[in-house]
């Protein structure tokens, strides 16, 4: 039902004149699906206040409650056609009113980590875009379908959104800053293995695929106290995104797999002073895919030790200064940051090898990001020692990727398996910092060069090939004559 109900959304959509895209899609359906949530969220802490004879204080006046304006009911728990707003009414109030209203939330709350705040935080940023009523009332009647009470109706919910989201990355270049492959996402995981007590932090959030993700991971492994819930909550996972479209999908991604009020802060990272970082500031584990290939105004790039106007670079220095010691990242770059020569690039290489330990580097096949057309690499470190070896996998799926032939879960399982053991095979072999240092240039470069592969016969010569030919050419006839003979 789920699945149609999404389905029968994106048909609205697709019909008014306000949603052009698949991002305009999932951004219009969660402001919509965020509401929703929202009025579950109240109705089930009214019903526990209830219990405990107490009184629950709303957070949404009555009148912009969401079986107030979306959906009133009558006695037989049928909408109410003769208050319900449509058509114009309803814009105008959606627009005028129940947004304003919504956005105001974010001076009223008492801190950045409150549903208050994420609630004005969304209706800051996020407009309507939905330009029929008609449309609109038919959106917010089919997402008043939807029920996700359950842990059960929420996975199925969460597996939706998460779809919806790959769509959007597929949908063109501007999506694909979006989507990160959740198989990819789910052994960078597993290698790093984040624990109960650790904080887990995304300096590019964007739909927060390695948060969510994360949050299943530990969700499922560890013992389920009390107190680890309420740890995994709200002390856990922390993010930051600069883009208005992706926080919302991010919050919303959070929110459907579980954490009520997500610790995502809408903000530019690279607009903060890394030299401001502090020990509080800093976290166990990192994940992330930051986005690369922007080029940074000089006022940002002082915010940083070494000057570059490429975004990954300075979100890496970001993540190395944003680790405690002994903490552990795994972060998705451009693979030509193993090779360029340039003064940044160098530099950035070298302050990583002399303050982490880059004990790995996962080679990922073309077509791996869907519209990138790049080559990438996945960097896994811990900080607090500086590297020795390093154990480089050159994953091989035996296949060419791409949207038709996407990364599996399967393609991951060799790579997560040896990484523990780190052996040299056909795939995988280890490089000694020293033989780097030892070649004489200081550039520290740490290319792709895989010396476990079998090589292959060398093209020969076009004489020696004809030689080749002429030899079996009188092999032939001889064997032709021998058997004339024996007839």
């Amino acid at each position: 039902m789920f699945e149609q109900t999404f389905k029968n959304i994106d048909d609205v959509l697709w019909k008014d004149a306000g949603a052009d895209s698949e991002l305009d899609y999932i951004g219009q359906t969660s402001w919509v699906l965020f509401l929703r949530y929202l009025d579950e969220l109240e109705r089930d802490k009214a019903d526990e206040a209830e219990l405990q004879g107490k009184d629950y204080i709303f957070i949404i006046d009555e009148e912009y409650r969401w079986n107030t304006w979306a959906t009133p009911k009558n006695e037989k728990g049928e909408i109410d056609h003769h208050i319900v707003l449509t058509g114009p009414d309803l814009v105008q109030f959606v627009d005028h009113k129940l947004f304003p209203y919504l956005a105001g939330f974010k001076l009223k709350a008492d801190n950045a980590q409150t549903i208050e705040y994420k609630i004005g935080e969304i209706f800051s940023e996020l407009k309507n875009k939905i330009q029929s009523g008609y449309n609109l009332r038919e959106v917010v009647e089919l997402v008043d379908e939807l029920k996700f009470r359950s842990q059960n109706e929420k996975h199925e919910l969460s597996h939706l959104y998460e779809t919806k989201i790959k769509n959007m990355g597929n949908a063109g270049r501007n999506g694909g800053q979006y989507y990160t492959p959740r198989p990819l996402i789910r052994a960078m995981i597993s290698v790093i293995d984040p624990q109960i007590g650790e904080k887990v932090y995304d300096a590019a959030a964007g739909s927060c695929g390695f948060l969510c993700e994360a949050y299943d991971y530990m969700y499922e492994r560890m013992n389920r106290t009390t107190f680890n819930l309420k740890t995994l909550q709200e002390d856990t996972f922390y993010g930051k995104e600069k883009k208005n479209l992706a926080y919302v999908i991010g919050i919303m991604n959070m929110i459907l797999h579980g954490i009520e009020a997500p610790n995502i802060i809408h903000t530019n990272t690279l607009g903060e002073n890394i030299r401001d970082i502090q020990e509080k500031n800093r976290y166990h584990v990192i994940l992330a895919n930051p986005p690369f290939g922007g080029k940074e105004r000089p006022e940002v790039q002082q915010n940083f030790d070494i000057k570059t106007g490429e975004t990954a670079f300075l979100f890496m220095q970001h993540f190395i200064k944003s680790l405690k010691t002994g903490g552990r990242a795994a972060i998705v770059i451009k693979n030509t940051f193993l090779s360029n020569t340039d003064n940044a690039s160098v530099s950035l290489r070298k302050h990583l090898l002399e303050t982490c330990n880059l004990h790995t580097v996962l080679d990922m096949p073309g077509g791996t990001f869907t519209g990138a057309g790049v080559k990438t690499v996945v960097l896994f470190f811990q900080k607090g020692e500086p590297t020795k070896n390093i154990w480089y996998y050159q994953l091989d799926p035996g296949r060419n990727m791409g949207k038709t032939n996407p990364l599996n879960d399967q393609d991951m399982d060799s790579f997560v398996r040896l990484s523990l053991s780190k052996p040299e095979t056909e795939q995988s072999w280890n490089l000694k910092i020293s033989d780097v240092r030892s070649s004489g240039v200081e550039t520290y470069d740490l290319s792709i060069k895989n010396p476990n592969t079998p090589e292959e016969a060398p093209l020969r010569a076009p004489e020696e090939i004809l030689a080749k030919m002429e030899f079996l050419d009188k092999e032939t006839k001889a064997i032709l004559k021998s058997i004339k003979e024996l007839i």
